[in-house]
């Protein structure tokens, strides 16, 4: 099965300019977790960089980043911002073995289809050194669905999440759930989760 889902990724090449100027903050708090577990100078894959908000803060902080976005337009619109490369990157695309000592998926990983999540799981889980970091933010729920928008979504419990991370071996799994919104401003309650190798 294809992680990929044609209305979503239609979204966010139609919407690719608004999406990555709307001004969102970087994610701090989580940032500053997930950096917490790195050596300086960390060398970082982020999927789903959307605007490059995240990117570029971790970029200002010396480490060596590796933005990417599935969808060609937003990625250039992430470049233009950064001034920096962005790569095109389908999840499904991940090839990497042993390479990045952190890997940052904020709301992205969320837009997988459940059945294809597993397979992307485990080359993250490949694709970082030994005892490297993986953090993924998901909106929470209990059946796969589409937003207003027409954009799809996992919407995992943690006890489904913490099922499928299991199969892979991780040496430590921390999951916390913090209400917030996103880019439709509906309340959303949000699972941050945190593996290490």
């Amino acid at each position: 099965m294809t992680a990929k889902d044609t209305d979503t990724i239609g979204f966010y090449a139609r919407e690719a300019e608004a999406y990555a100027s709307r001004g969102r903050e970087p994610a701090v708090i989580q940032l500053d977790q997930f950096l917490a577990h790195l050596p300086a100078g960390a060398s970082i894959l982020e999927l789903g960089c959307g605007g490059g908000q995240d990117s570029r803060y971790m970029l200002d902080r010396g480490y060596d980043v590796h933005p990417t976005d599935g969808t060609p337009e937003l990625a250039a619109e992430a470049a233009k911002r950064l001034n920096h490369l962005v790569g095109v990157l389908l999840f499904e695309d991940i090839d990497a073995q042993g390479q990045y000592h952190g890997i940052f998926a904020n709301a992205c990983l969320l837009h997988v289809p459940r059945a294809a999540l597993p397979a992307i799981i485990g080359k993250i889980h490949t694709a970082l050194k030994p005892s490297g970091t993986f953090y993924a933010s998901y909106k929470a729920g209990e059946a796969e669905g589409r937003d207003r928008f027409d954009r799809f979504y996992n919407y995992p419990s943690e006890q489904w999440l913490r099922e499928l991370y299991a199969q892979f071996g991780w040496g430590k799994i921390e999951i916390t759930e913090l209400t917030g919104s996103g880019y439709d401003n509906e309340p959303t309650n949000w699972l941050h989760v945190t593996a290490t190798k």
